[in-house]
Protein backbone atom coordinates (compact mmCIF):
# COMPACT_ATOMS: atom_id res chain seq x y z
CA UNK A 1 0.00 0.00 0.00
CA UNK A 2 1.43 3.34 -1.13
CA UNK A 3 0.55 6.34 1.31
CA UNK A 4 -0.05 9.95 -0.12
CA UNK A 5 -0.17 13.70 1.09
CA UNK A 6 -3.66 15.25 -0.06
CA UNK A 7 -3.08 18.93 1.69
CA UNK A 8 -1.00 21.22 3.51
CA UNK A 9 -1.41 24.67 5.43
CA UNK A 10 1.05 27.36 6.82
CA UNK A 11 0.58 30.23 8.62
CA UNK A 12 2.62 33.34 8.68
CA UNK A 13 5.81 33.03 10.56
CA UNK A 14 5.81 35.34 13.11
CA UNK A 15 7.90 36.61 15.85
CA UNK A 16 5.68 36.47 18.20
CA UNK A 17 2.12 37.03 19.24
CA UNK A 18 -1.13 36.46 22.44
CA UNK A 19 -2.31 33.20 20.64
CA UNK A 20 -1.73 29.68 22.63
CA UNK A 21 0.29 26.57 20.93
CA UNK A 22 -3.21 24.97 20.74
CA UNK A 23 -4.80 28.04 18.91
CA UNK A 24 -2.21 28.24 16.35
CA UNK A 25 -2.54 24.79 15.44
CA UNK A 26 -5.96 25.12 15.44
CA UNK A 27 -5.72 27.95 13.03
CA UNK A 28 -3.75 26.15 10.28
CA UNK A 29 -5.57 22.40 10.46
CA UNK A 30 -9.07 24.19 9.74
CA UNK A 31 -7.48 26.41 6.74
CA UNK A 32 -6.16 23.06 5.92
CA UNK A 33 -9.69 21.14 6.08
CA UNK A 34 -11.39 23.63 4.34
CA UNK A 35 -9.39 22.85 0.68
CA UNK A 36 -9.50 18.63 1.54
CA UNK A 37 -11.84 16.76 -0.29
CA UNK A 38 -11.83 14.03 2.53
CA UNK A 39 -14.41 14.65 5.26
CA UNK A 40 -13.80 15.93 8.73
CA UNK A 41 -15.29 12.80 10.25
CA UNK A 42 -12.69 10.43 8.13
CA UNK A 43 -9.63 11.84 9.93
CA UNK A 44 -8.80 9.40 12.41
CA UNK A 45 -5.47 10.57 13.71
CA UNK A 46 -4.20 13.40 14.72
CA UNK A 47 0.01 14.51 15.90
CA UNK A 48 1.15 17.46 16.80
CA UNK A 49 4.70 18.26 16.97
CA UNK A 50 6.36 20.43 19.12
CA UNK A 51 9.07 21.07 21.86
CA UNK A 52 6.84 22.92 23.77
CA UNK A 53 5.80 21.50 27.11
CA UNK A 54 2.09 21.69 26.47
CA UNK A 55 0.43 18.77 28.17
CA UNK A 56 -1.84 16.69 26.54
CA UNK A 57 -1.77 19.14 23.37
CA UNK A 58 -3.07 15.93 20.76
CA UNK A 59 -6.25 15.76 22.67
CA UNK A 60 -6.93 19.73 23.38
CA UNK A 61 -6.49 20.51 19.49
CA UNK A 62 -8.66 18.13 18.73
CA UNK A 63 -11.59 18.70 20.60
CA UNK A 64 -10.92 22.79 19.35
CA UNK A 65 -11.30 21.47 16.04
CA UNK A 66 -14.00 19.27 16.34
CA UNK A 67 -12.42 15.88 15.17
CA UNK A 68 -12.52 12.80 17.10
CA UNK A 69 -9.79 10.34 15.92
CA UNK A 70 -9.14 7.23 16.78
CA UNK A 71 -5.26 8.29 17.32
CA UNK A 72 -3.62 11.49 19.17
CA UNK A 73 -0.49 12.84 20.54
CA UNK A 74 2.25 15.01 20.84
CA UNK A 75 5.80 14.14 19.12
CA UNK A 76 8.96 15.71 20.43
CA UNK A 77 12.49 15.75 18.45
CA UNK A 78 13.77 18.43 18.68
CA UNK A 79 14.48 20.21 15.46
CA UNK A 80 13.60 17.28 13.44
CA UNK A 81 9.67 17.04 15.05
CA UNK A 82 7.78 17.98 12.46
CA UNK A 83 9.14 14.53 10.07
CA UNK A 84 9.03 12.37 12.85
CA UNK A 85 5.34 13.39 12.77
CA UNK A 86 5.06 12.81 9.25
CA UNK A 87 7.07 9.11 9.59
CA UNK A 88 4.53 8.35 12.31
CA UNK A 89 1.71 9.63 10.48
CA UNK A 90 3.39 6.81 7.76
CA UNK A 91 3.77 4.45 10.11
CA UNK A 92 0.19 4.73 11.57
CA UNK A 93 -1.59 4.01 7.40
CA UNK A 94 0.72 1.58 6.84
CA UNK A 95 0.14 -0.45 9.58
CA UNK A 96 -3.76 -0.13 8.84
CA UNK A 97 -4.47 1.44 11.76
CA UNK A 98 -5.42 4.86 10.69
CA UNK A 99 -6.26 6.03 7.26
CA UNK A 100 -6.27 9.82 7.35
CA UNK A 101 -3.95 11.30 9.61
CA UNK A 102 -3.53 15.17 10.52
CA UNK A 103 -0.37 16.42 11.41
CA UNK A 104 0.49 19.76 12.75
CA UNK A 105 3.63 21.54 14.03
CA UNK A 106 3.76 24.48 16.44
CA UNK A 107 5.97 26.44 18.18
CA UNK A 108 5.83 29.42 20.15
CA UNK A 109 9.02 31.52 20.25
CA UNK A 110 10.42 30.93 23.70
CA UNK A 111 10.08 27.10 23.15
CA UNK A 112 12.62 25.12 25.24
CA UNK A 113 13.98 23.69 21.89
CA UNK A 114 16.01 26.12 21.61
CA UNK A 115 17.90 25.44 24.19
CA UNK A 116 20.59 23.00 24.95
CA UNK A 117 21.11 22.77 28.87
CA UNK A 118 20.44 19.07 28.53
CA UNK A 119 24.01 18.78 26.81
CA UNK A 120 26.59 18.52 29.31
CA UNK A 121 29.46 18.14 26.77
CA UNK A 122 29.11 21.39 25.20
CA UNK A 123 30.31 22.77 28.29
CA UNK A 124 30.37 26.87 28.43
CA UNK A 125 29.16 26.59 24.38
CA UNK A 126 25.96 25.73 24.93
CA UNK A 127 24.52 27.49 21.40
CA UNK A 128 23.59 25.92 18.70
CA UNK A 129 25.94 28.46 16.74
CA UNK A 130 28.62 26.85 18.66
CA UNK A 131 28.72 23.35 17.36
CA UNK A 132 28.04 25.37 13.49
CA UNK A 133 30.72 27.16 13.64
CA UNK A 134 33.03 23.95 14.48
CA UNK A 135 31.83 22.14 11.22
CA UNK A 136 32.38 25.68 9.34
CA UNK A 137 35.93 25.80 10.47
CA UNK A 138 36.64 22.32 9.58
CA UNK A 139 35.17 22.94 6.35
CA UNK A 140 37.25 26.17 5.68
CA UNK A 141 40.79 24.30 6.56
CA UNK A 142 40.03 21.00 4.56
CA UNK A 143 38.22 22.38 1.46
CA UNK A 144 38.68 25.97 0.95
CA UNK A 145 35.29 27.26 1.93
CA UNK A 146 35.06 30.78 2.08
CA UNK A 147 32.78 33.77 4.72
CA UNK A 148 32.13 34.55 0.72
CA UNK A 149 30.67 31.20 -0.05
CA UNK A 150 28.41 31.05 2.93
CA UNK A 151 27.01 34.11 2.18
CA UNK A 152 26.07 33.14 -1.24
CA UNK A 153 23.76 30.35 0.67
CA UNK A 154 22.30 33.10 2.92
CA UNK A 155 21.93 35.85 0.29
CA UNK A 156 20.25 33.21 -2.59
CA UNK A 157 17.49 31.68 0.75
CA UNK A 158 16.59 35.75 1.56
CA UNK A 159 16.32 35.94 -2.40
CA UNK A 160 13.53 33.24 -1.94
CA UNK A 161 11.56 34.00 0.99
CA UNK A 162 10.94 37.12 -0.75
CA UNK A 163 8.53 35.67 -3.05
CA UNK A 164 7.24 33.20 -0.26
CA UNK A 165 4.37 35.49 1.98
CA UNK A 166 4.22 33.06 5.08
CA UNK A 167 8.29 33.31 5.41
CA UNK A 168 9.27 35.51 8.71
CA UNK A 169 11.64 37.57 6.43
CA UNK A 170 9.06 37.80 3.23
CA UNK A 171 9.41 41.76 3.34
CA UNK A 172 12.89 42.12 4.39
CA UNK A 173 15.23 42.77 1.49
CA UNK A 174 18.97 42.21 2.13
CA UNK A 175 21.76 42.73 -0.21
CA UNK A 176 24.85 40.17 -0.62
CA UNK A 177 27.16 43.24 0.80
CA UNK A 178 25.04 43.57 3.71
CA UNK A 179 25.03 39.50 4.38
CA UNK A 180 29.00 39.08 4.09
CA UNK A 181 29.86 42.02 5.75
CA UNK A 182 27.28 41.24 8.94
CA UNK A 183 28.61 40.49 12.44
CA UNK A 184 30.48 37.97 13.64
CA UNK A 185 28.59 35.50 16.01
CA UNK A 186 30.97 32.32 16.23
CA UNK A 187 33.63 32.64 13.88
CA UNK A 188 33.48 32.43 10.56
CA UNK A 189 29.51 32.33 11.26
CA UNK A 190 27.95 35.93 11.14
CA UNK A 191 24.90 36.82 11.73
CA UNK A 192 23.01 36.41 7.98
CA UNK A 193 24.49 33.00 8.64
CA UNK A 194 22.28 31.56 11.06
CA UNK A 195 18.21 31.00 11.08
CA UNK A 196 16.18 32.96 13.39
CA UNK A 197 14.01 30.98 15.93
CA UNK A 198 10.68 31.86 15.51
CA UNK A 199 6.70 31.43 16.05
CA UNK A 200 4.59 29.20 13.33
CA UNK A 201 2.40 26.94 12.59
CA UNK A 202 1.96 24.03 9.65
CA UNK A 203 -0.32 21.38 8.81
CA UNK A 204 -0.21 18.65 6.58
CA UNK A 205 -2.73 15.92 5.67
CA UNK A 206 -1.16 11.88 4.79
CA UNK A 207 -3.63 9.57 3.43
CA UNK A 208 -3.39 5.46 2.76
CA UNK A 209 -3.70 4.57 -0.78
CA UNK A 210 -7.79 3.81 -1.32
CA UNK A 211 -8.02 7.73 0.44
CA UNK A 212 -5.48 9.59 -2.17
CA UNK A 213 -7.00 8.27 -4.93
CA UNK A 214 -10.32 10.61 -4.40
CA UNK A 215 -8.17 13.74 -4.09
CA UNK A 216 -7.07 16.05 -6.62
CA UNK A 217 -3.46 15.73 -7.06
CA UNK A 218 -2.10 13.18 -4.68
CA UNK A 219 2.01 13.23 -4.03
CA UNK A 220 3.18 9.87 -2.91
CA UNK A 221 5.76 9.15 -0.05
CA UNK A 222 8.50 7.26 -1.74
CA UNK A 223 11.04 6.92 0.72
CA UNK A 224 11.10 8.16 4.78
CA UNK A 225 13.98 7.24 6.88
CA UNK A 226 15.46 8.59 9.57
CA UNK A 227 18.75 7.85 11.51
CA UNK A 228 19.35 9.19 15.21
CA UNK A 229 23.20 8.65 16.65
CA UNK A 230 22.48 10.11 20.33
CA UNK A 231 21.55 13.45 21.62
CA UNK A 232 24.94 14.69 22.71
CA UNK A 233 27.33 16.81 20.35
CA UNK A 234 30.23 14.27 22.08
CA UNK A 235 28.16 11.36 20.10
CA UNK A 236 28.82 12.66 16.62
CA UNK A 237 31.92 15.31 17.32
CA UNK A 238 34.67 12.85 16.31
CA UNK A 239 34.68 13.72 12.58
CA UNK A 240 33.46 16.78 11.27
CA UNK A 241 33.90 15.99 7.69
CA UNK A 242 30.16 15.31 7.40
CA UNK A 243 26.63 14.46 9.02
CA UNK A 244 26.46 10.84 9.32
CA UNK A 245 22.70 10.73 10.69
CA UNK A 246 21.79 12.58 7.10
CA UNK A 247 24.10 10.21 5.36
CA UNK A 248 22.46 7.34 6.78
CA UNK A 249 19.14 8.54 6.49
CA UNK A 250 19.49 9.50 3.19
CA UNK A 251 21.13 6.21 2.06
CA UNK A 252 17.86 4.17 3.30
CA UNK A 253 15.17 6.92 1.76
CA UNK A 254 16.70 6.32 -1.82
CA UNK A 255 16.84 2.32 -1.51
CA UNK A 256 13.08 2.60 -0.79
CA UNK A 257 12.12 5.04 -3.74
CA UNK A 258 14.41 3.41 -5.92
CA UNK A 259 15.57 6.68 -7.35
CA UNK A 260 18.75 8.75 -6.89
CA UNK A 261 20.51 11.78 -5.97
CA UNK A 262 20.43 12.63 -9.89
CA UNK A 263 16.87 12.14 -10.60
CA UNK A 264 15.73 14.49 -7.71
CA UNK A 265 14.24 18.22 -8.82
CA UNK A 266 14.06 19.94 -5.80
CA UNK A 267 15.00 19.90 -2.38
CA UNK A 268 14.01 21.43 0.90
CA UNK A 269 17.43 21.43 3.06
CA UNK A 270 17.84 21.81 6.89
CA UNK A 271 19.85 25.29 6.60
CA UNK A 272 19.90 25.96 9.78
CA UNK A 273 22.97 27.73 9.47
CA UNK A 274 24.75 28.58 6.01
CA UNK A 275 27.40 25.44 6.47
CA UNK A 276 24.47 23.11 6.67
CA UNK A 277 23.29 23.56 3.27
CA UNK A 278 26.67 22.70 1.91
CA UNK A 279 27.10 20.05 4.01
CA UNK A 280 23.92 18.42 3.11
CA UNK A 281 25.09 18.71 -0.33
CA UNK A 282 27.73 16.25 0.16
CA UNK A 283 25.97 14.30 2.53
CA UNK A 284 22.87 13.38 0.25
CA UNK A 285 24.71 12.97 -2.45
CA UNK A 286 24.43 15.67 -4.66
CA UNK A 287 27.35 16.53 -5.01
CA UNK A 288 31.47 15.26 -3.76
CA UNK A 289 33.11 15.34 -0.37
CA UNK A 290 34.52 19.45 -0.33
CA UNK A 291 32.38 20.46 -2.85
CA UNK A 292 29.27 22.08 -1.03
CA UNK A 293 30.50 25.71 -2.25
CA UNK A 294 30.83 24.16 -5.93
CA UNK A 295 27.27 23.20 -6.46
CA UNK A 296 25.31 26.12 -6.16
CA UNK A 297 26.75 27.78 -9.11
CA UNK A 298 25.94 24.48 -11.08
CA UNK A 299 22.38 25.08 -11.11
CA UNK A 300 21.23 21.51 -11.42
CA UNK A 301 18.67 21.49 -8.39
CA UNK A 302 16.36 24.06 -6.86
CA UNK A 303 17.55 24.54 -3.68
CA UNK A 304 15.13 25.72 -0.35
CA UNK A 305 13.00 27.68 -2.59
CA UNK A 306 10.42 28.84 0.07
CA UNK A 307 13.58 30.45 1.87
CA UNK A 308 14.85 27.77 3.75
CA UNK A 309 14.97 28.02 7.28
CA UNK A 310 17.44 31.25 6.97
CA UNK A 311 14.90 32.90 5.15
CA UNK A 312 11.73 31.59 6.54
CA UNK A 313 12.76 31.51 10.39
CA UNK A 314 12.59 28.20 12.44
CA UNK A 315 9.90 27.39 14.34
CA UNK A 316 11.35 24.51 15.70
CA UNK A 317 8.12 22.18 15.57
CA UNK A 318 6.81 23.38 12.25
CA UNK A 319 9.73 23.18 10.10
CA UNK A 320 10.30 19.93 8.97
CA UNK A 321 6.35 20.06 7.86
CA UNK A 322 6.66 23.26 5.83
CA UNK A 323 9.50 21.96 4.47
CA UNK A 324 7.64 18.77 3.60
CA UNK A 325 4.60 21.15 2.34
CA UNK A 326 6.74 23.25 -0.08
CA UNK A 327 7.60 20.27 -2.06
CA UNK A 328 4.05 18.74 -1.85
CA UNK A 329 2.99 22.25 -3.44
CA UNK A 330 5.87 22.75 -6.04
CA UNK A 331 5.75 19.05 -7.61
CA UNK A 332 1.71 19.47 -7.51
CA UNK A 333 1.97 23.10 -9.20
CA UNK A 334 0.06 25.41 -6.85
CA UNK A 335 3.80 27.34 -5.38
CA UNK A 336 2.54 30.50 -7.37
CA UNK A 337 5.56 32.99 -7.75
CA UNK A 338 7.61 30.72 -6.47
CA UNK A 339 6.65 27.72 -8.74
CA UNK A 340 9.47 26.03 -10.48
CA UNK A 341 8.78 24.48 -13.93
CA UNK A 342 8.99 20.46 -14.56
CA UNK A 343 9.34 19.13 -10.84
CA UNK A 344 8.09 15.68 -10.43
CA UNK A 345 10.48 13.98 -7.73
CA UNK A 346 10.82 15.94 -4.10
CA UNK A 347 13.82 15.89 -0.73
CA UNK A 348 12.79 16.91 2.07
CA UNK A 349 15.73 17.36 4.22
CA UNK A 350 15.31 17.39 8.18
CA UNK A 351 17.85 17.59 11.31
CA UNK A 352 18.17 18.45 14.50
CA UNK A 353 20.84 18.91 17.30
CA UNK A 354 24.24 19.37 15.56
CA UNK A 355 23.05 16.40 13.38
CA UNK A 356 22.41 13.97 16.15
CA UNK A 357 19.67 12.97 13.80
CA UNK A 358 17.86 13.22 10.33
CA UNK A 359 14.97 12.31 8.87
CA UNK A 360 14.97 12.34 4.61
CA UNK A 361 11.42 11.97 2.64
CA UNK A 362 11.69 11.64 -1.03
CA UNK A 363 8.26 12.60 -2.92
CA UNK A 364 7.16 12.20 -6.28
CA UNK A 365 3.96 12.80 -8.44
Amino acid sequence: MEIAIDSTNTQKFAKASDSTAAELASKSIIDLLGRTQIQKYEIDGLIVSSSSNDSYLGNIVSEMVGIRPKFSTKIENLCNSGTSGIMLAYSLIKSRLCNAVLVTGVEKQNSQGNKLAWDISRGQYNMPVHWASLYAQNHFRKYGTTEEDLAIVSFKNHMNANKNTKAFFYDKHFTYSTIVNSKMVAEPLKKFDCCYPCEGCSSILVLSEAMAKRTEIPIWIKGISQNNQGASFASISNNLDYILSTRIAARDAFQQSNLEPKNIDIVEIHDAFTILELLAYEDIGFTDKGEGRRFIDKNTLYTNVRGGLLGCGHPIGATGIDQTNEIVIQLQGKAGLRQKKGCKSGLVHNMAAAGTSTTVIILQK
